[in-house]
């Protein structure tokens, strides 16, 4: 196998690992209550976990550090926005845990961060990989 297929294969697992710790281990009771509302501290610093988990991944791959800084951001930003449509759709459909439309909705939201993840894996390669 060559050499950047198993840095590639590192650094999304690094990711995923970082997601999975982010979304499922560290939320807090502000984080998770009243997430329908579009601006909410919570969700933002939820998403900030997130953007800083992520810095320090790129960091043990020695990106450079303006290139974490803008994926970083952009990673907050469109994490912060699909939990936002998460929220706000299974608010208005009333989503409870017992309800297929739930997991739906939960898959839907973990499969639009994963590719988010495939994303800045790309980006990676394409911009700080020298």
């Amino acid at each position: 196998m060559p050499e950047y297929v198993g840095s590639v294969l590192l650094l999304l697992g690094l990711l995923q690992l970082k997601h999975m710790f982010a979304d499922f281990y560290m939320q807090t009771p502000k984080m998770l209550c009243g997430r329908g509302e579009y601006f909410h501290m919570g969700r933002a610093q939820h998403a900030g976990i997130h953007a800083l988990g992520s810095v320090l991944v790129f960091l043990l791959f020695q990106a450079p550090v303006p290139f974490i800084l803008v994926l970083c951001v952009l990673e907050w930003f469109v994490h912060f926005n699909i939990d936002y449509c998460k929220a706000s759709y299974s608010d208005a459909k009333q989503l409870m845990p017992n309800m297929a439309g739930f997991w739906r909705a939960v898959g839907t939201d973990q499969a639009l961060h994963h590719f988010t993840y495939l994303a800045m894996v790309w980006a990676w390669m394409e911009y700080a990989v020298l």
